[in-house]
Protein backbone atom coordinates (compact mmCIF):
# COMPACT_ATOMS: atom_id res chain seq x y z
CA UNK A 1 0.00 0.00 0.00
CA UNK A 2 1.22 3.63 -0.73
CA UNK A 3 2.32 5.47 2.09
CA UNK A 4 0.17 8.58 2.34
CA UNK A 5 1.02 12.04 2.71
CA UNK A 6 -0.13 14.17 5.58
CA UNK A 7 -3.04 16.78 5.11
CA UNK A 8 -1.02 20.62 5.66
CA UNK A 9 -2.57 23.75 7.36
CA UNK A 10 -1.00 26.86 6.07
CA UNK A 11 -1.91 30.31 6.85
CA UNK A 12 -1.67 32.98 4.47
CA UNK A 13 -0.74 36.60 5.68
CA UNK A 14 -2.65 38.41 2.94
CA UNK A 15 -0.58 41.70 3.06
CA UNK A 16 3.25 39.56 3.55
CA UNK A 17 2.47 36.22 2.35
CA UNK A 18 2.63 33.21 3.57
CA UNK A 19 3.32 32.57 7.12
CA UNK A 20 6.36 29.91 8.22
CA UNK A 21 7.23 28.75 4.84
CA UNK A 22 9.54 25.85 4.20
CA UNK A 23 11.80 27.51 2.04
CA UNK A 24 12.30 31.65 1.29
CA UNK A 25 14.05 32.22 -2.20
CA UNK A 26 15.84 35.49 -2.35
CA UNK A 27 16.71 37.59 -5.42
CA UNK A 28 18.64 39.86 -5.73
CA UNK A 29 19.38 42.50 -8.56
CA UNK A 30 22.32 40.42 -9.65
CA UNK A 31 20.45 37.47 -9.71
CA UNK A 32 18.89 38.63 -12.77
CA UNK A 33 21.31 41.24 -14.00
CA UNK A 34 21.25 39.91 -17.79
CA UNK A 35 17.30 39.95 -18.06
CA UNK A 36 17.05 43.80 -17.73
CA UNK A 37 17.37 46.11 -20.83
CA UNK A 38 19.57 49.22 -19.81
CA UNK A 39 22.94 47.50 -19.20
CA UNK A 40 23.89 51.18 -18.18
CA UNK A 41 21.26 51.59 -15.52
CA UNK A 42 22.09 48.07 -14.15
CA UNK A 43 25.90 48.70 -13.68
CA UNK A 44 25.12 51.67 -11.69
CA UNK A 45 22.59 50.00 -9.65
CA UNK A 46 25.53 47.50 -8.71
CA UNK A 47 28.02 49.59 -8.01
CA UNK A 48 26.00 51.08 -5.30
CA UNK A 49 23.74 48.68 -4.18
CA UNK A 50 22.70 45.08 -4.76
CA UNK A 51 18.86 44.82 -3.14
CA UNK A 52 16.62 42.70 -2.61
CA UNK A 53 14.08 42.86 -5.20
CA UNK A 54 11.30 39.64 -4.76
CA UNK A 55 11.52 37.00 -2.74
CA UNK A 56 9.26 33.14 -2.99
CA UNK A 57 7.92 31.91 0.06
CA UNK A 58 7.60 28.20 -0.71
CA UNK A 59 5.60 25.16 0.99
CA UNK A 60 7.30 21.82 0.89
CA UNK A 61 4.92 20.01 -1.43
CA UNK A 62 6.26 17.23 -3.31
CA UNK A 63 7.38 18.08 -7.06
CA UNK A 64 5.18 15.21 -8.43
CA UNK A 65 2.01 14.59 -10.49
CA UNK A 66 -1.05 14.13 -8.04
CA UNK A 67 0.16 17.29 -6.21
CA UNK A 68 -0.32 21.25 -6.42
CA UNK A 69 2.08 23.00 -5.33
CA UNK A 70 1.79 27.03 -3.59
CA UNK A 71 3.79 29.66 -2.62
CA UNK A 72 3.80 33.16 -2.59
CA UNK A 73 5.99 36.07 -3.91
CA UNK A 74 6.48 39.47 -2.69
CA UNK A 75 8.34 41.59 -5.44
CA UNK A 76 9.18 45.01 -3.75
CA UNK A 77 8.78 48.56 -5.39
CA UNK A 78 11.53 49.75 -7.44
CA UNK A 79 13.22 50.46 -10.83
CA UNK A 80 16.54 49.56 -12.85
CA UNK A 81 16.58 52.39 -15.21
CA UNK A 82 12.99 53.07 -15.88
CA UNK A 83 12.37 49.16 -15.90
CA UNK A 84 10.32 47.50 -12.99
CA UNK A 85 11.67 45.08 -10.18
CA UNK A 86 10.41 41.98 -12.01
CA UNK A 87 10.55 38.62 -11.60
CA UNK A 88 13.19 36.36 -13.62
CA UNK A 89 10.57 34.29 -15.50
CA UNK A 90 9.89 30.95 -16.89
CA UNK A 91 8.31 28.75 -18.64
CA UNK A 92 7.09 25.31 -17.82
CA UNK A 93 9.21 22.45 -18.20
CA UNK A 94 6.12 20.32 -18.48
CA UNK A 95 4.78 22.67 -21.20
CA UNK A 96 1.24 21.17 -20.93
CA UNK A 97 0.29 22.69 -17.48
CA UNK A 98 -1.16 25.78 -16.09
CA UNK A 99 -0.80 28.21 -13.42
CA UNK A 100 -3.18 30.62 -11.16
CA UNK A 101 -2.02 33.96 -9.36
CA UNK A 102 -3.99 35.89 -6.81
CA UNK A 103 -3.27 39.19 -6.02
CA UNK A 104 -2.95 39.11 -2.28
CA UNK A 105 -1.68 42.65 -1.66
CA UNK A 106 -0.36 45.73 -3.91
CA UNK A 107 0.03 45.81 -7.72
CA UNK A 108 1.47 44.87 -10.72
CA UNK A 109 1.57 43.13 -14.00
CA UNK A 110 1.56 39.50 -15.24
CA UNK A 111 3.43 39.67 -18.59
CA UNK A 112 2.59 35.84 -20.76
CA UNK A 113 4.55 34.83 -23.79
CA UNK A 114 4.00 31.84 -26.47
CA UNK A 115 7.50 30.52 -27.90
CA UNK A 116 6.32 32.20 -31.36
CA UNK A 117 6.42 35.60 -29.26
CA UNK A 118 2.71 36.35 -28.29
CA UNK A 119 2.40 38.71 -25.17
CA UNK A 120 -0.25 39.01 -23.16
CA UNK A 121 -0.81 41.08 -19.97
CA UNK A 122 -3.30 41.33 -17.00
CA UNK A 123 -2.99 44.27 -14.90
CA UNK A 124 -2.98 42.70 -11.19
CA UNK A 125 -4.23 44.16 -7.73
CA UNK A 126 -5.83 42.71 -4.51
CA UNK A 127 -8.92 40.14 -6.17
CA UNK A 128 -7.38 39.97 -9.48
CA UNK A 129 -6.52 36.24 -10.07
CA UNK A 130 -4.72 35.77 -13.25
CA UNK A 131 -4.98 32.49 -15.41
CA UNK A 132 -1.74 31.16 -17.21
CA UNK A 133 -2.84 28.05 -20.06
CA UNK A 134 -0.43 26.04 -20.94
CA UNK A 135 2.41 26.58 -23.13
CA UNK A 136 2.27 30.36 -21.95
CA UNK A 137 5.80 31.44 -20.71
CA UNK A 138 5.36 34.29 -17.56
CA UNK A 139 6.85 37.00 -15.26
CA UNK A 140 5.71 39.48 -12.65
CA UNK A 141 6.62 43.39 -12.30
CA UNK A 142 5.65 45.33 -9.20
CA UNK A 143 4.24 48.60 -10.83
CA UNK A 144 3.07 50.26 -7.66
CA UNK A 145 5.12 51.72 -4.80
CA UNK A 146 4.78 49.10 -2.00
CA UNK A 147 4.96 44.98 -1.72
CA UNK A 148 3.48 43.54 -4.26
CA UNK A 149 1.90 40.33 -2.94
CA UNK A 150 0.57 37.25 -4.75
CA UNK A 151 -0.23 33.58 -4.37
CA UNK A 152 0.71 31.03 -6.62
CA UNK A 153 -0.53 27.53 -7.91
CA UNK A 154 0.45 25.27 -10.06
CA UNK A 155 0.72 21.15 -10.83
CA UNK A 156 3.22 19.58 -8.82
CA UNK A 157 5.02 18.21 -11.93
CA UNK A 158 5.48 21.34 -13.77
CA UNK A 159 8.61 22.28 -13.70
CA UNK A 160 10.61 25.83 -14.36
CA UNK A 161 12.58 26.04 -17.50
CA UNK A 162 14.30 29.58 -17.06
CA UNK A 163 16.89 28.82 -19.56
CA UNK A 164 14.66 29.85 -22.72
CA UNK A 165 14.14 32.75 -20.50
CA UNK A 166 17.53 33.40 -19.52
CA UNK A 167 19.03 32.93 -23.60
CA UNK A 168 15.92 34.39 -25.14
CA UNK A 169 14.37 37.09 -23.44
CA UNK A 170 10.97 38.10 -23.32
CA UNK A 171 9.28 40.02 -26.28
CA UNK A 172 8.02 43.04 -24.20
CA UNK A 173 9.51 44.99 -21.14
CA UNK A 174 7.13 47.05 -18.82
CA UNK A 175 8.90 50.35 -18.19
CA UNK A 176 7.58 53.51 -16.27
CA UNK A 177 6.95 56.35 -18.88
CA UNK A 178 5.13 59.80 -17.76
CA UNK A 179 4.72 58.14 -14.21
CA UNK A 180 2.41 55.13 -15.71
CA UNK A 181 3.94 51.65 -17.07
CA UNK A 182 4.15 50.89 -20.36
CA UNK A 183 4.39 47.79 -22.59
CA UNK A 184 7.66 48.28 -24.96
CA UNK A 185 9.83 46.20 -27.16
CA UNK A 186 12.47 44.55 -25.59
CA UNK A 187 15.61 45.36 -27.54
CA UNK A 188 17.60 42.35 -25.76
CA UNK A 189 14.85 39.61 -27.01
CA UNK A 190 15.48 37.26 -29.97
CA UNK A 191 12.82 35.07 -31.08
CA UNK A 192 13.32 31.03 -30.49
CA UNK A 193 12.96 30.23 -34.35
CA UNK A 194 15.26 33.27 -34.95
Amino acid sequence: MKELMEPIRTIVDFKKGVVNPDRIIKRRVSDIQGMYADNHALEKFLSQDNPLIYQVREVNIPEESGHIIYSTTIIYPGKVGQEYFMTKGHFHAKEDTAEIYFCLEGEGYLLMQTKEGKVFTIHMKPGVLGYIPPYWGHRTMNTGDKEFVFLTLFPGDAGHDYEIVEKHGFAKIMIEENGKPVLRDNPKYTPLNG
